[in-house]
This record gives C-alpha cells, sequence and structure tokens, in this order.
C-alpha cells in the first residue's frame, strides 16, 4: 500500500486552536458504512444518532504535564524533555528538543539534574538525579504538551479542556481526543437512551503521532503503547454482543486497544501490556461496530485506521466532505462517527 493513498487537499486554516463550548456542540460528520450516506449533525445528537442497547467504549487516560523545560550544563543551552514513559524509579524515555550527546547534564526548574544515558534516533533515555522523583517533578514542574501544531502556548483554560471527563489513569502524553467531546449531560442523556458506556486505558504515546517515512506503509512499525482492558469491561463487551448491541469505538485507540484484546477463539479478553498494532485497509475488526474519532493528518497512521474501518473510498469522501464544509480538524476540531 502506498503512502500516497492516504494524502487528501488540505487547507490549514481548518486546524481548531480551541475547543467549542460546549464540549459537545462541536459539529458531527455521520458516515454510514452501508451506504455510504453522509450527514451533518452535532455531537450532541449522539443520544438519537446511536441505538439503545449501544456500548460506547472510552479510553479513561489522563494526560500529565508532560513537557519540561531544561538547560545544558554548562553551557546553559535550553532544551525541551517531553516524557514519555518511566523505566525504573530513576530513569525515564524521553523525547529531546535540542543537541544533546550521552552524558549530558540537563538542569530543571528548581535546580533538579537528569543526564542522558542512552541516545538513538527516536528514543533517549535519562537518569533522573533528583532531588525527589522524576514523576513527582513533571506533575509539579511540567506543562500540558499541547500539540505542536496548535503553534500556541498553553493557556489556562488548556487544563481543563484537554482532559476528557473520563480522564482517571495518569500517563497520557496527549489527550485521546475523541472523548474530549463529552459532558456529564451527554452521558447521562445517553443512558437515558438505553446507550452504555465502559472504559479501557491506553496512555497514548508518540506512536500515535508518529509520522510515516515508508512509501510502502507497510513497513511502518508502531511505536509501542501500554493499554489495559479490565475484567468488567471485556464481560460488559460480551454481554452487548450476545444481545445484539454494537461496540463503539471513542476514538482510534480504543479501537487498538479492543482488537489488541482477542485471545485465540476470537472473544475478547481481560488484558494488559503493550500494543503495537498498526490497522491498515484490508485489516478484519473482530469487536468494534462503530467508531467515534476526530479528522486526522494526511498520511498517518490515524487515518490509515478511520481507512480502514470507513473503506478507503468512503474515507477519502468523507474527508473531501469535511474540508468543503469546513469542519474543524485535529485535537480541538469537530469529529466523526462511523456506523453501519
Amino acid at each position: 500500500m502506498d503512502l500516497s493513498q492516504f494524502n487528501f487537499p488540505f487547507d490549514q486554516t481548518l486546524v481548531a486552536k480551541y475547543p467549542v463550548h460546549p464540549r459537545d456542540h462541536a459539529r458531527l460528520l455521520v458516515l454510514t458504512r452501508s451506504t455510504g450516506e453522509i450527514t451533518d449533525r452535532q455531537v450532541k445528537d449522539l443520544p438519537n444518532t446511536l441505538r439503545p442497547g449501544d456500548l460506547l467504549v472510552v479510553n479513561n487516560t489522563k494526560v500529565i504535564p508532560a513537557r519540561l523545560w531544561a538547560k545544558k550544563v554548562p553551557s546553559g543551552g535550553r532544551v525541551e524533555l517531553l516524557f514519555v514513559k518511566e523505566i525504573g524509579e530513576d530513569h525515564a524515555e524521553v523525547l529531546i528538543q535540542g543537541r544533546v550527546g550521552v552524558g549530558q547534564i540537563l538542569e530543571c526548574a528548581g535546580s533538579a539534574r537528569a543526564q542522558v544515558v542512552e541516545k538513538e534516533p527516536g528514543r533517549t533515555v535519562i537518569h533522573w538525579l533528583g532531588p525527589g522523583t522524576l514523576r513527582a517533578w513533571f506533575l509539579s514542574h511540567g506543562e500540558i504538551p499541547l500539540p505542536p501544531y496548535l503553534k500556541r502556548q498553553p493557556v489556562a483554560r488548556d487544563q481543563e479542556d484537554y482532559q476528557t471527563v473520563f480522564a482517571k489513569v495518569e500517563g497520557a502524553i496527549a489527550a485521546p481526543t475523541a472523548g474530549l467531546h463529552f459532558t456529564p449531560q451527554l452521558i447521562t442523556q445517553l443512558a437515558e437512551n438505553g446507550i452504555g458506556t465502559a472504559t479501557i486505558t491506553l496512555h497514548v504515546g508518540p506512536g500515535t503521532f508518529q509520522p510515516v517515512k515508508a512509501t510502502d506503509v507497510e513497513r511502518h512499525v508502531m511505536h509501542p503503547e501500554w493499554f489495559e482492558v479490565s475484567e468488567g469491561t471485556a464481560r460488559r463487551i460480551c454481554e452487548v454482543q450476545k444481545r445484539g448491541g454494537r461496540i463503539i469505538a471513542v476514538g482510534t485507540t480504543v479501537a487498538r486497544s479492543l482488537e489488541s484484546a482477542l485471545d485465540e477463539t476470537g472473544e475478547i479478553r481481560a488484558c494488559s501490556g503493550e500494543t503495537r498494532l498498526f490497522i491498515l485497509p484490508g485489516f478484519q475488526f473482530r469487536v468494534i461496530d462503530g467508531l467515534l474519532t476526530n479528522f486526522h493528518f494526511p498520511e498517518t497512521t490515524l487515518l490509515m485506521l478511520v481507512s480502514a474501518f470507513a473503506g478507503l473510498g468512503e474515507a477519502r469522501e468523507a474527508y473531501a466532505h469535511a474540508v468543503r464544509e469546513r469542519y474543524r480538524f485535529y485535537s480541538y476540531g469537530d469529529a466523526m462517527l462511523i456506523h453501519e
């Protein structure tokens, strides 16, 4: 499969720099897979768009203040650290903006120090020298890591706007953006219409946004991301499926988690660990029946997953419609529902 198949003409002015308020007033493009029909609605219409008996599965990961500024010792050169994951108590994988080599000492806010101990393309490991623990330092001194394409600094409102109402388990460096559209009132209305919710956890990492550089997209390798499907969620999914209800994944992270949690018999099971699942057109979805997702960059693994679920031609038509109708794109943008 060629990378160019996942390109489309795009207007950069469609990138949403701030979210809509209330959240559920964002626009919603609804694509019906069986007919190819496209309709324009709002997220707040979901209770009357989905069916009684459907189950929405959401990601309850919580974004941590993963961006931290530091300076090189002794030169004083400024670098940016983006926390990826802990490796034991005092080591962590990070992304670094700035030139550093193995052995480099970095001084962070409050005179805390770290040393670069591993450096290779796409991966840097630091040894945290303290004081205090690495995680505590990020939580107290870090910034919310807004996506760089927003081209603005975080504001106080982003502390709330860039978390979903489901956020509970700390560990993500980016929000599972499809979940940003939900409000407590919308969840109540969905429940009143017989539409349930269940949670999984996938800590969004750099793999979600890692650019696809290979022209032959099947050669791309996903960065591992930690996920968990609980026994309660696995049981609920099985029950809904047996009753004939549909499983609607709220976001690509949920779709990848659920499709990664199948056992050898094809049944969803409780599990946790890392997933590298890369979903391309031709993939056989065995768990999800619907997908709620934001609009993504061209030539990304996110768009490839959407194209796999909707159909490559159908996805291209939907995106062309979204561009014509000036839907708002990316993290703070509008949403798309793909279902039967």
